[in-house]
């Protein structure tokens, strides 16, 4: 576990990496196998992209900063000591979805891109590439888990910057990688094999369950909570609602049209 991959010469942040490396997998799946088959446009995929990935980072960096609003020193932000940290880490996945499927359809209507037939079909993209970004986490040290002396318990070296160091703790964030590579599958089959519509709204609620159970097994501070609930519970919860209205109306409407 460490905040750097070391390759002798140089060395690259954990983080970073396994981000990159999820996204590029996904694109590749996406790109190689998916694309092709269904015979649709490259370019209008990595457009639409585009600003799902502009959307996610801006999205994430702002709920973190609306989460932690009142303990970032708002006078000192001018100072490098202050700001860079800041720019650089602190990052709430939830936010960055949000924003980045609101800018997918935005995107679509700009460049006249069937944006809802892109995100619909491959939305198994979404938890593969985030299992990835989990990775990084897991090797940053960052939304650490529980103290948990038991099985698959983990114990961070006194190098760790961000997770607390010689505790044994429960590796939250390898399990929510295992789950989100698991949702990925399910979806992809889905898709594969059935050609559902329903891939973005199964992914609402497959994941709002899991994200909602393992917030219960995380220890980082920094989360916010409203009535015993933690920030992210409570858009778990309304992404499951969402998910499960979406299907009945969709499903309601097919009906009514036979």
């Amino acid at each position: 576990m460490s905040m750097y991959l070391d390759f002798g010469l140089f060395k690259i942040p954990a983080y970073g990496t396994m981000i990159v490396t999820g996204a590029l997998i996904a694109n590749l799946v996406v790109i190689l196998l998916i694309l092709k088959r269904d015979k649709k446009n490259v370019w209008d995929f990595i457009i639409i992209e585009g600003y799902g990935l502009l959307g996610g980072i801006i999205g994430s960096k702002l709920l973190y900063i609306l989460i932690n609003i009142n303990d970032i020193p708002w006078d000192r932000i001018g100072e490098p000591e202050v700001l860079a940290p800041l720019i650089g880490g602190g990052f709430v996945f939830y936010g960055g979805l949000i924003l980045a499927v609101i800018l997918v359809f935005l995107g679509g209507k700009i460049h006249k891109i069937d944006a809802w037939d892109y995100i619909s079909n491959y939305a198994f993209a979404i938890p593969l590439a985030h299992g990835f970004g989990r990775i990084g986490c897991f090797l940053a040290g960052c939304c650490y888990g529980i103290p948990y002396d038991g099985p698959i318990a983990v114990v961070y070296p006194e190098t760790s910057i961000i997770a607390p160091s010689g505790i044994p703790m429960f590796p939250v964030q390898i399990v929510e990688t295992c789950c989100l590579f698991v949702i990925s599958i399910v979806l992809f089959l889905f898709y594969w094999f059935r050609k559902t519509q329903f891939l973005l709204p199964m992914y609402f609620i497959l994941y709002g369950i899991v994200r909602f159970i393992l917030e219960y097994f995380r220890y980082d501070a920094y989360r916010g909570k409203f009535l015993s609930l933690y920030t992210s519970q409570w858009i778990s919860i309304g992404m499951i609602i969402v998910g499960v209205l979406w299907i009945i109306i969709n499903l309601s409407r097919n009906r009514s049209k036979k």
